[in-house]
């Protein structure tokens, strides 16, 4: 038996059908990244100012202070808090050891008496 060979026509509505499909389905993607652009920017936008200083703590919760960083220091650890101008300088005063990388001492222009 022999299949009738469709027309033109009907190849022609068949592509068309699988054209829009993939048309729609490029819309979806194009949307959602449109949504998760808009969701980085508002999350950039709402992000908290990285701290200027900052106050690396010890390997344990009773362990003390280890090290006062400027906020961008390099070798901060991630167990290092943000904390402010006065906290840093009454860390320093306090003995707390001052980054020899980033200078926080000197950026804060304190001197040991």
């Amino acid at each position: 038996m022999t299949d009738p060979v469709p027309s033109r026509i009907a190849q022609l509505r068949f592509l068309e059908r699988v054209q829009m499909r993939d048309l729609e389905r490029t819309r979806r993607w194009i949307a959602e990244e449109e949504r998760r652009d808009a969701e980085r920017r508002r999350g950039a936008q709402a992000r908290p100012p990285a701290p200027e200083w900052l106050l690396e703590r010890g390997l344990n919760g009773q362990s003390p202070p280890v090290c006062v960083h400027v906020g961008n220091c390099w070798n901060a650890a991630k167990r290092s808090v943000g904390i402010s101008q006065e906290g840093a300088r009454r860390a320093l005063s306090e003995g707390v050891a001052a980054c020899s990388h980033c200078r926080p001492d000197t950026a804060l222009g304190y001197v040991e008496v």
